[in-house]
């Protein structure tokens, strides 16, 4: 590293267009992170987005000083990073597309549209009554940014939220639930989304008797990670008929071909699309671009998370 340059290595080239003019004695390299390094030294490494975490063992004998990621969750970074790194997530990047996927696939379960698309498949009209999403009661699970994304998007369906985040505690809208509270508050919800990290306090959160306390008919929701849930649970109760999915991720993941929770007429899946939308690259950049200049301050970057 120069002290008088700043060097910066991006994974593609999207992320180089996005960020567009750098200021003065900022250089910009690329690097995959599928091979060594191309310098012993890089002030700024972001992480290709997605399925990249292992790649993180590149930077053993390479000095950084912040390592930034483009993917909010960062469950099995602390496993892998080379000790000496500074780790940084994309809060502030996915909110928005994550809080738009959620709101497409509450609307799309609740309204038939999945119905509807495989009658006209099929060439038949098929009308029929179905839930709306108006004066229903919804669970967030998980009160981060991305939840209070998802509840300013809820609020103006007419439907009541409740926020359940892992402290209690109150806000200007009002309480806040903790986890403890989850066997008094599931039952009154018709729709739980669920948008937790994946910790080993989270992992399988979203058990058999999670969902038994869910009531008939209710809509679970998981942008989260797919781990979150257990699988097994999640498609005893999908089969059974007596609570529809919505998942954007699975356990394992990719669900392989052929999985039967794909066959289910009540289960909606997309394949971990949360955050990739267009809204993605000019947020991403506008992060890096902040990054680089409070670097260039002297001062500390924000969204660390890991410190190895």
């Amino acid at each position: 590293m120069n002290a008088n340059r700043l060097l910066v290595s991006l994974p593609g080239r999207a992320l180089r267009q996005a960020l567009g003019d750098v200021p003065d004695g900022v250089d910009l390299i690329e690097w995959d992170m599928t091979g060594p390094a191309p310098a012993a030294a890089i002030d700024i490494v972001v992480q290709p987005y997605m399925g990249a975490t292992n790649r993180l063992v590149q930077l053993d004998g390479v000095t950084t000083r912040l390592v930034q990621s483009q993917s909010i969750g960062f469950d099995g970074v602390g496993a892998v990073l080379p000790a000496g790194h500074v780790f940084a997530n994309a809060a502030s990047v996915h909110e928005t597309s994550t809080a738009e996927l959620t709101l497409a696939l509450i609307l799309a379960s609740q309204r038939g549209i999945p119905d509807f698309v495989r009658a006209a498949s099929e060439g038949r009209w098929a009308p029929a009554r179905h839930e709306s999403l108006a004066d229903r009661t919804v669970l967030l699970l998980g009160y981060g940014g991305v939840g209070q994304a998802i509840e300013a998007r809820l609020l103006p369906f007419e439907t009541n939220v409740v926020r359940v985040a892992r402290t209690a505690r109150t806000d200007e809208r009002g309480p806040i639930h903790g986890f403890d509270e989850l066997p008094e508050l599931l039952p009154q919800a018709y729709i739980v989304v669920v948008g937790v990290p994946l910790t080993e306090s989270t992992r399988h959160l979203v058990d058999d008797a999670f969902l038994a306390l869910m009531p008939d008919g209710a809509l679970l929701v998981n942008i989260a990670r797919g781990a979150v849930a257990d699988t097994d649970a999640l498609l005893a109760h999908a089969t059974s008929g007596r609570l529809r999915l919505a998942l954007d991720v699975t356990d394992p993941e990719p669900l392989p071909a052929g999985h039967p929770l794909f066959a289910l007429p009540n289960v909606l899946i997309s394949p971990h699309v949360g955050g990739a939308s267009t809204a993605m690259m000019p947020r991403m950049a506008r992060l890096l671009r902040r990054q680089i200049d409070l670097m260039l301050a002297g001062e500390a970057p924000v969204n660390v998370v890991v410190r190895s």
